[in-house]
């Protein structure tokens, strides 16, 4: 069977939480669960480094305006993320041209991420950090387990990733309204530590 589904789901996953795909496909890859891993994602190192920083977003995924910094820093690493393990999943199976997989991956990862993010937007508008935690415990729980069902199930699992995209991507919509709220509130807290920073000091003796 072609790896694109596993491509698309390992994309759409990597865009909400690339260090937990990486960690995942190459523990699976390690315990002999499947042959689709390239032994590149199962080196000991890439998974210590995998493990800690998915032990960091973990924390830092959770609590309210952190999230968002979080989410801006990986903007950029999160569909960086889903188009190399794309790409070596595709190089591995001999079953997809790598570029294509690439694509594939990276472009999902990217609208997935902006789902997220802008979700988190969203949420952080609330003054309670409970739904953070809330959420941040469902993506967490959701990636590992459409990652694990790819792994027996990759086309069901595809599609099920497709339809939480587009889902998110309506909610999304709905949700402008106060992500706008929030890219104001952040633009002015980011005014008043500008404005404080500017005002002198205490005069010395």
């Amino acid at each position: 069977m072609s790896v694109l589904p596993l491509v698309f789901t390992s994309g759409w996953a990597s865009g909400i939480n690339a260090y937990a795909v990486v960690l995942l496909l190459g523990l699976f890859g390690a315990a002999g669960v499947t042959d689709e891993v390239p032994e590149s994602l199962q080196r000991p190192d890439v998974l210590i480094a995998a493990g800690v920083l998915f032990m960091c977003e973990a924390v830092a995924d959770k609590i309210p305006y952190v999230d968002s910094a979080w989410d801006s820093v990986h903007t950029v690493i999160r569909p960086v993320a889903g188009a190399v393990v794309a790409a070596l999943l595709a190089g591995e199976s001999g079953s997809l041209p790598e570029l294509a997989a690439g694509a594939v991956g990276g472009s999902t990862a990217l609208m997935s991420h902006l789902v997220k993010a802008g979700t988190r937007m969203a949420i952080n508008t609330s003054p309670e950090p409970f739904s953070n935690v809330a959420m941040s415990t469902a993506e967490d729980l959701g990636v590992g387990g459409i990652v694990t069902f790819a792994m027996f199930h990759p086309l069901p699992a595809a599609i099920i990733a497709a339809t939480l995209l587009v889902l998110g991507l309506v909610i999304l919509v709905f949700l402008a309204s106060r992500i706008r709220r929030f890219l104001r509130r952040w633009a002015q807290r980011r005014e008043e530590r500008r404005m404080a920073s500017d005002l002198p000091g205490p005069p010395g003796p």
